[in-house]
């Protein structure tokens, strides 16, 4: 294993400074209504958010960006896809969490929305596009996951059993998006949107999200 990749690592990790404790993507909200409550119903949410929303779309723009793409492009068409504010402060929030934490340590990474900040750091890394994409969407789905542990809604054990359900999702998942650019992105979790808004007015929440 090289040091580089070892550096990815560390960079994807959940235990990274951005923040993603904080926010849900939306997941309060749906539990809030009853709709997400236990393993399976966590599992379906996670993976379509993984495979026909946001994880996909970031994906796609990290591959991009890495790929060498204008990194203001993919900025503003990462801010473009987002739904609501909350999720528009969500990879804000955390890409310039992420790029101060690599500043801190002499890498020169501009605040951008997450996935493409990341895609701006990974530039000078010697590390294969697969494995930056399989790294972030696995670190996309731990954070989510953990968020629902704290939730109560889930165990240790279901939570590590949805991301062992979820490891093929996330490996057929990685030559699809390479093999995709920008301008194809598609997203299609209706309900997922309009519970990230909804987020927004719930009378008591814990996440920012």
């Amino acid at each position: 294993m090289t040091t580089d990749l070892l550096t990815l690592t560390q960079w994807l990790s959940p235990a990274f400074p951005t923040g993603a404790f904080s926010y849900s993507h939306g997941l309060e909200a749906f539990v809030q209504a009853g709709e997400v409550h236990d393993r399976l119903t966590f599992e379906h949410w996670l993976s379509d958010i993984m495979t026909r929303g946001a994880g996909h779309a970031d994906a796609i723009i990290l591959a991009a960006t890495l790929g060498g793409a204008d990194p203001a492009e993919m900025a503003d068409l990462a801010r473009a896809l987002c739904s609501s504010h909350e999720r528009l402060d969500e990879t804000l929030a955390q890409g310039a969490a992420f790029a101060r934490t690599l500043r801190s340590v002499g890498h020169d990474v501009p605040d951008s929305p997450l996935p493409v900040a990341v895609g701006i750091a990974v530039r000078g890394l010697n590390v294969a596009a697969a494995d930056v994409v399989g790294l972030y969407l696995q670190g996309f789905a731990t954070n989510l996951t953990q968020i629902a542990i704290r939730m109560g809604i889930i165990g240790q054990s279901d939570g590590q059993g949805v991301l062992t359900t979820l490891g093929p999702v996330i490996g057929a998942m990685i030559p699809r998006v390479l093999a995709t650019g920008p301008s194809d992105i598609t997203s299609f979790v209706p309900r997922a949107d309009l519970m990230a808004m909804a987020h927004e007015t719930l009378q008591t929440r814990l996440w920012r999200s």
